[in-house]
């Protein structure tokens, strides 16, 4: 999952929370004493919903479909594609609306981690929560990632195969979102 999805799925808590699991991706390690406790579950959430994700049996379907020279890169490329069609299914709702306002306000008015802190700005100035709906957008991101990763582009590489498999991989995804949303949509109280 990606930046939407994990935003759904914490939608319920609070700033903090829902911030945690925003800016997850960007923070290494298991020292996590520099962030509120509130963010720190949402950190702790997030890589929770990301471990959850990877052992779905779709989604461990979808990535064996995965060209064999781009697989191990697969992951990557099938977070952002879920976020498309999060975004392409929810975009009618003003609860989505209301949701991708309130995390770019969160993301421009607080520090992002290194890792992040010069991909944020852009994602919040040139919409991309909303710009996934737009699968030829999303492609675009995921090459855009890969041109961030040392050696070639496998991501890059990955963008074809990604429109050839789009009806398989919205299969995966019907099947996906409802089990995750059923099993990991927190509001940061429980303890996790």
């Amino acid at each position: 999952m990606n930046f939407l999805a994990h935003a759904w799925l914490a939608r319920r808590g609070s700033d903090d929370f829902l911030y945690g699991n925003l800016i997850a991706d960007g923070v290494k390690g298991s020292d996590l004493g520099a962030w509120p406790d509130a963010t720190v579950a949402g950190i702790r959430h997030h890589r929770r919903v990301d471990a959850w994700v990877d052992q779905h049996p779709h989604v461990l379907g979808a990535r064996h479909r995965a060209p064999r020279a781009q697989r191990r890169f697969a992951a990557i490329a099938l977070d952002m594609v879920w976020d498309h069609f999060l975004a392409r299914d929810m975009a009618p709702l003003a609860e989505q609306d209301q949701l991708v306002e309130r995390c770019y306000r969160l993301l421009a008015t607080r520090s992002a981690p290194a890792r992040l802190e010069q991909m944020v700005p852009s994602l919040v100035a040139h919409d991309w929560l909303r710009g996934y709906a737009d699968f030829d957008f999303t492609c675009r991101a995921v090459a855009g990632l890969g041109r961030r990763l040392s050696g070639p582009n496998r991501l890059a590489e990955l963008v074809p195969w990604l429109y050839d498999d789009y009806p398989a991989l919205e299969r995966d995804f019907q099947q996906l979102w409802p089990a995750v949303h059923a099993a990991l949509e927190s509001d940061g109280r429980r303890p996790e």
